[in-house]
């Protein structure tokens, strides 16, 4: 039996919606919506006929790349904006996505060339709301407030824009599939079309995609696969810096990052990061560390804290924050182990300074010289930073990309360095090692 849908048909003007509304998106008479059961027929493309060609003979002339007027931005994506190319981002709500598209979609108006923003969250005066505090109120920044992936594609081809921003691809449906916005049906259907209306136009597509309760992007994991690049925007939405990682790039390098900083007219690029996470920071006090970790392909020194506590419970408290509580533990156990610690009694509090999240080996040892120096309550160097990974035997052992940190930290006037036994000999080879150094012990 052929499938049949609801549909709804305004009487003044003929316009036909998925859902009802009180007044015509078309027409704005009120109360003019109908329902209609309507038979639906399966879309599909039509059959082109391809052979198969040598790879020699293949033209490789496509569109140039443009800017997207934040040349940190071009930087990280490989060469900027790519015309046909489709680009997710996704988010925290609230962490700045909008804030920054719509920041992209001035500076792209601003060089004269035609951008469509077509959001399924906000209405039109909120969005305008939010360029002209941003100061990217341009004729050529086009805006539509819709559902329906048919609107937009009528938009797209009427303005034949350079940029299409589509926030969220969540919010947006399609009569081409069942069910409502949202679904894993909704969102490949809407992203298909999209993706390939914007090819055939060469026109640059970027979706906004919502993410879990654990921070990974929602829907379908072919949503991933489908798209050109994928961008996470991360951060504390109670802190002012924003980072932006690039986890897959088919026009450039992955595993980028980028730093931003949230102010009130917007994102703006920290140029050099390298010390941006010790703002405020006192080395005089026990229980801190900087350890130079490195995230993507660009090193950074971040502050370790720790506080270990006398504790009055049955069973000592262990939290930690910025890092997975289990590396903790198992570190803990290895001080106990090989340095004839006792930590029965207290409790510890460990956490990465300035809202950041870690998860690289290199933490591993300015994480227990943070431990140690707040155990003994004595400082450490005050200009010191230390990078290494400690194993279950006590041995610090080597962490990828050894001569960026160390020629990063030489460069911002870091000494002591700290860091695994390298073939020259230099080096820390165990925790015994470090503790002798640092606390004579």
């Amino acid at each position: 039996m052929a499938k049949t849908r609801e549909i709804y048909v305004c009487s003044a003007c003929g316009a036909e919606s998925l859902n009802w509304r009180g007044q015509c998106p078309n027409c704005h008479a009120w109360n003019t919506l109908a329902s209609h059961t309507q038979t639906k027929t399966s879309v599909r493309a039509p059959a082109v006929s391809e052979t198969a060609v040598a790879l020699c003979e293949v033209c490789e002339e496509t569109a140039s790349p443009y800017t997207s007027g934040i040349a940190a931005l071009d930087r990280v994506l490989g060469y900027g904006l790519v015309p046909g190319g489709a680009f997710l981002i996704g988010g925290e709500p609230g962490i700045g996505k909008s804030t920054l598209l719509l920041q992209v979609a001035g500076n792209v108006a601003r060089s004269g060339c035609c951008v469509l923003y077509a959001s399924g969250e906000e209405a039109l005066p909120q969005i305008r709301a939010r360029a002209r505090r941003l100061g990217m109120l341009f004729p050529s920044l086009m805006a539509i407030s819709t559902h329906n992936c048919e609107d937009i594609l009528t938009a797209l081809s009427s303005l034949k824009p350079a940029l299409l921003i589509v926030d969220s691809v969540q919010t947006v449906g399609s009569s081409a599939a069942d069910g409502q916005p949202g679904n894993v049906t909704q969102i490949r259907q809407v992203t298909q079309e999209l993706m390939e209306a914007c090819r055939q136009a060469a026109v640059t597509l970027i979706l906004v995609g919502h993410v879990t309760k654990d921070g990974v992007l929602a829907g379908p994991r072919l949503l991933e696969h489908m798209v050109d690049t994928v961008i996470s925007l991360e951060g504390d939405r109670r802190q002012m810096f924003r980072l932006l990682r690039v986890f897959k790039n088919r026009f450039g390098p992955n595993e980028e990052l980028l730093v931003f900083r949230m102010a009130k007219e917007g994102l703006s690029v920290i140029d050099d990061p390298s010390t941006f996470f010790l703002q405020a920071r006192d080395p005089k006090l026990s229980g801190t560390a900087v350890v130079m970790a490195v995230d993507g392909q660009r090193p950074l020194a971040v502050e370790v804290q720790a506080l270990v506590s006398r504790s009055f419970l049955n069973i000592p408290r262990r939290t930690a924050l910025g890092f997975d509580v289990n590396r903790l533990h198992l570190l803990l156990a290895v001080l106990e182990k090989r340095l004839k610690l006792n930590f029965s009694q207290v409790d510890i509090y460990a956490k990465v300074g300035g809202g950041m999240r870690l998860a690289e080996p290199g933490l591993d040892l300015a994480l227990v010289a943070a431990v140690l120096s707040s155990y003994y309550d004595l400082p450490l160097p005050e200009k010191g930073v230390f990078w290494g990974e400690v194993d279950l035997n006590g041995q610090i052992r080597p962490v990828q990309a050894h001569e960026l940190r160390l020629v990063q930290a030489k460069r911002l006037g870091f000494t002591p360095c700290l860091y695994p036994q390298t073939e020259k000999g230099d080096g820390l080879a165990a925790l015994s090692d470090l503790s002798s150094i640092l606390f004579q012990r």
